[in-house]
């Protein structure tokens, strides 16, 4: 950073082009800001925290949760539609799991950032 005459701090040019030539495009930054938006959801994050203990069905998360299943159904259509949870059937149950390790790091640096 360097001081300009006018007493405002302004960016080298170094510093400018690294900015330029790193910055996602527009349409990643608008993608990130939604995918970080369904982690503003505290039922979301309960689901998520659930998940990354065990693969479970509706039924067993809102029982566990104590809400609905439909409460639960709904949400978990939200995080499917993000990508953080996959399913899989088994006769007329379908089971939910996390659908990667990426969710887990993130929950848990998360909550290391917030207990610190």
């Amino acid at each position: 950073m360097e001081q300009a005459e006018n007493g405002f701090i302004h960016l080298n040019k170094k510093t400018q082009e690294e900015v330029t030539e790193t910055m996602p495009p527009e349409e990643e930054l608008q993608d990130l800001a939604e995918f970080f938006r369904v982690f503003g959801d505290p039922t979301r994050l309960k689901i998520l925290y659930v998940l990354k203990c065990a693969e479970m069905c509706v039924l067993d998360i809102a029982n566990l949760l104590s809400m609905t299943q439909s409460a639960i159904s709904h949400q978990l259509r939200v995080l499917k539609q993000m990508d953080l949870v996959k399913n899989r059937r088994e006769g007329k149950t379908i089971f939910y799991s996390l659908a990667d390790s990426h969710i887990v790091t993130i929950l848990s640096q998360g909550i290391d950032h917030i207990e610190e």
